[in-house]
């Protein structure tokens, strides 16, 4: 990627959003764009800083055996109303609907409807489960408090899967196996999770937790065990048989051992039991042949959420300011940051042609600037490493910059091709 034709925005930060400085720098520097309230466009970085997450997403839950579908992204009335939900969305004011000469439909703010009438006469019989089916596609909600930039928006990137089971302790299982691969699929996105005690709420069933990254950003306020890493939504104390409920539920027998924190809502897991599947009157055969409801588990992540998070949770600092980010290896959307004077810039272009070739997905800074500028640059971006072939560097080196720390050290142009790739492949850091 040449810098001349992205079309970035070369500002100097300044009054950066104290809460979200990250996305404030990505709205700085046209990154991403707002065209409302909780309405986004993205830039090139951001995108392809997206378009990994859910790579990685995709590859941990295939691994799981789930299986990738596609929703439609305006359903029928009828479906929700099959369903029972429409007038309490609508009232809520949480669904955007249009009227057409071909009926209402709803612009999809969740899928448990669409899923549930897919599954219906593709699935028949016990011997076909379990089953499990996710998308990841825009979901659209109208939120009342769009603040957060990205971690909360009208229009949303979301994972969300849908599994199908015979029975509760079937669904319970999958709800397991499902738990488990959330924390993998987290671990290698470089963010460390909380599994939070729930409530249901409108969405109905057996178990909910909320899947929590710690945060001092967070909106939310849990309680957290520091033995168990398990943590408790504090609207579960309101619950009649709150208790009960969570020993029961989740092993938490002494609430005053939590301490308090401040969490972000990554995603959310639900056991839901039979809820949909019975209102909507959907079944499958079982061994006795007899017509069942599937037992059904809903688990969503919020991609572009993630996307912010890992912003927020990368910015560097110089000074006591922040002066951009450097984002993890396991996302980001280019490894090296070329930067050279004009005397050394056919040497550059040497550069980044053979890591093209290679493909390492790279960056040149083709434009007219100082090196100091340009290194500025590569921070805002959020790109890890820069090579700088300046007039300290002798013919055939170059001298890298982890932006991260700050970090240098020079080494021949070939060495570098060869640890660049080497970082590519096992998404590590080079040695300092």
């Amino acid at each position: 990627m040449r810098v001349s034709k992205m079309g970035m925005k070369s500002v100097k930060l300044s009054n950066l959003d104290e809460m979200y400085p990250a996305q404030d720098i990505l709205m700085q520097t046209n990154q991403i764009k707002q065209y409302g309230s909780g309405v986004y466009a993205y830039d090139n970085i951001p995108l392809k800083v997206q378009d990994n997450i859910e790579e990685i997403i995709k590859r941990n839950f295939n691994k799981s055996d789930c299986i990738e579908v596609q929703m439609p992204l305006i359903q029928q009335a009828e479906i929700w109303k099959r369903s029972g939900r429409y007038d309490k969305y609508l009232e809520d004011g949480v669904t955007m609907i249009t009227e057409t000469d071909k009926g209402t439909y709803c612009l999809a703010p969740t899928a448990e409807e669409a899923i549930t009438v897919f599954v219906e006469n593709r699935i028949t019989s016990h011997k076909q489960l379990p089953a499990a089916f996710y998308q990841i596609g825009p979901k659209f909600r109208n939120e009342i408090r769009n603040r957060g930039y990205l971690l909360r928006g009208r229009e949303f990137l979301m994972f969300d899967l849908y599994s199908f089971d015979k029975d509760e302790e079937s669904m319970m299982n999958t709800y397991k196996k499902v738990r488990d691969t959330y924390f993998k699929t987290f671990a290698e996105l470089g963010l460390d999770i909380v599994a939070v005690a729930a409530d249901n709420g409108s969405m109905g069933g057996k178990n909910s937790e909320e899947i929590m990254a710690l945060s001092p950003i967070g909106e939310d306020t849990i309680l957290f065990d520091e033995d168990t890493k398990q943590g408790l939504n504090v609207e579960v104390l309101e619950k009649e048989n709150a208790e009960e409920y969570l020993a029961e539920q989740y092993n938490i027998n002494n609430v005053k051992k939590l301490s308090e924190r401040k969490a972000i809502e990554l995603g959310h897991i639900f056991a839901l039991g039979t809820k949909y599947t019975e209102t909507m009157g959907i079944n499958f055969i079982d061994s006795e042949n007899n017509a069942k409801p599937f037992y059904m588990g809903c688990y969503g992540i919020g991609v572009s959420r993630v996307l912010g998070i890992i912003y927020e949770n990368n910015v560097i600092k110089e000074n006591d300011k922040i002066v951009g980010f450097s984002l993890p290896l396991s996302v980001v959307p280019y490894y090296l940051y070329i930067i050279s004077t004009d005397k050394k810039a056919e040497a550059a272009e040497s550069l980044y042609n053979c890591l093209e070739e290679k493909n390492v997905d790279t960056v040149i800074d083709d434009v007219k600037g100082s090196i100091g500028e340009k290194i500025r640059n590569a921070k805002i971006l959020g790109i890890p490493y820069v090579a700088i072939m300046g007039n300290n560097t002798e013919n055939g080196y170059v001298e890298i910059e982890r932006t991260r720390d700050g970090a240098k050290k020079t080494m021949k142009i070939e060495d570098l091709m060869v640890e660049v790739e080497k970082m590519k492949n096992s998404k590590k850091d080079m040695e300092f």
